[in-house]
């Protein structure tokens, strides 16, 4: 397992990032959602209908949290890969977040 502070700087660097990505999303036309930061945790707000997903590190497990679509998704570190993905898909964190919006957008 990573030490604390490596695993502080790799989920800095992921979030940091997703945060980019998001905010390029955020700038289409259609997007119908912002991005925050509160209390070192990510915030993806939407507007219609009204709700959020909360994209957090969770140092003490070194995995990245996500929670959407009343679902808790438990990210873990890929050293091979260097990036964060979901141990039972092996989806990477933007791409899983971006199929997040979607499968929201759909339902």
């Amino acid at each position: 397992m990573m030490d604390e502070q490596e695993f502080r700087r790799a989920a800095e660097a992921a979030l940091e990032r997703l945060k980019k990505h998001l905010i390029a999303r955020e700038e289409e036309d259609e997007a119908g959602f912002e991005v925050e930061e509160q209390q070192g945790a990510m915030h993806v707000l939407f507007e219609e209908p009204a709700g959020k997903f909360v994209i957090t590190p969770n140092t003490p497990v070194r995995q990245i949290w996500i929670s959407a679509l009343s679902t808790s998704f438990k990210l873990d570190w890929d050293a091979a890969g260097a990036v964060f993905v979901l141990p039972r898909s092996g989806e990477k964190l933007i791409p899983l977040v971006d199929r997040l919006i979607e499968e929201r957008k759909e339902g």
